[in-house]
């Protein structure tokens, strides 16, 4: 299924979106495993809060979810799902906030870390503050969905902030009002006004000083830290070798194939051969350093035994798997196991 997604700048978007999302497909009688994986993606990884998919394999997932589920409000119901502590660094930097407008400002500078080619652009409309949001890049399709969970989204998580929705508080939107959306106006809670010549949330000014629920200082000083080096570190994720890090990272089966690498980045074998050299990298390096930190986790922090342990790194059998971390790290398996066990430590 092609999806229209800029592969020249694919930042990759955090799994644990992806994550909940099926969650969200579950309870409305989707088969969200076999979803997941028909897009190539691992179930299982997607929990992951560090993991970023492909925005390739995130567009498609998406497409094929409002296809399947024939819910075209699929952002909106997944905005209800939105809390806090999922948008990591930068949901701990709101959270902690001591004002609406704290949080609001933080938004408008890190939103791109969550949800790449988003940018937010502030200004005042009368007795108003518009927080627009632009779309840097063609994202097809699913930017109606995108829009709609982060900015029905931001009404959830305020809420959340502040303990009650807030006064005044607007949608605008641009187009023509969805045969679908009288459905969920209830559900939102606040005005929204499509026609509008900018997507934004519209706040009272006089409420921007408003306290919020969880202000902690320190905690909020560490997280915008966090975020910060996060923004600068953001742009080496455009190269070929982390696209292609992240695909393999997130795919199901594992390890995959080149051509399946590939694919997904709507780019020859040959081509994705020649730009991960010049950048000094190779495919097979690639899988490597992924199968080395999966082995790692998995021989520090569960009880599989090598023969699962390798089945589940993409190995014939433990005696080619031992080989190989063994050239990795010096150690066979095992003695690493007796040394980093985190269940030994626990025990």
């Amino acid at each position: 299924m092609g999806v229209s997604v800029s592969n020249t700048q694919d930042l990759g978007m955090p799994a644990i979106y992806l994550h909940t999302l099926a969650e969200l497909l579950h309870t409305i009688g989707v088969d969200e495993r076999d979803l997941i994986q028909r897009v190539g993606l691992d179930p299982t990884r997607l929990k992951s809060t560090d993991l970023r998919v492909s925005e390739a394999q995130a567009a498609e997932f998406v497409t094929r979810a409002i296809v399947e589920s024939g819910e075209p409000g699929l952002g909106i119901l997944l905005a209800r799902e939105l809390e806090l502590p999922l948008h990591g660094a930068l949901g701990t930097a709101v959270m902690s906030s001591r004002t609406l407008e704290e949080a609001l400002e933080l938004m408008t500078r890190y939103l791109t870390l969550r949800v790449p080619h988003l940018k937010v652009r502030k200004h005042m409309t009368g007795s108003s503050v518009w927080y627009a949001v632009n779309c840097e890049t063609q994202l097809g399709s699913i930017l109606s969905f995108i829009l709609d969970a982060v900015l029905f989204g931001c009404v959830s998580m305020g809420a959340q902030l502040l303990g009650t929705t807030l006064p005044g508080l607007r949608i605008m939107r641009r187009g023509p009002e969805p045969t679908h959306f009288h459905r969920f106006r209830r559900m939102i809670g606040v005005p929204v006004e499509f026609g509008a010549t900018e997507d934004a949330l519209v706040v009272p000014a006089s409420h921007l000083s408003q306290p919020t629920r969880f202000a902690n200082q320190h905690l909020a000083e560490t997280s915008r830290e966090q975020c910060e080096q996060a923004l600068q570190e953001l742009g080496e994720l455009a190269g070929v070798a982390s696209k292609v890090r992240r695909v393999i990272e997130a795919s199901h089966p594992f390890p995959p194939k080149l051509a399946r690498a590939a694919s997904t980045l709507f780019v020859s074998e040959r081509t994705l051969k020649r730009r991960l050299q010049e950048e000094g990298a190779s495919f097979q390096s690639l899988v490597d350093e992924v199968r080395l930190e999966r082995a790692q986790d998995l021989l520090e922090n569960t009880t599989m035994n090598l023969t699962q342990i390798a089945d589940a790194l993409g190995y014939a059998d433990a005696a080619n798997f031992t080989r190989a971390f063994k050239r990795w790290t010096g150690n066979s398996p095992s003695q690493y196991r007796i040394t980093n066990s985190n269940l030994a430590k626990l025990a």
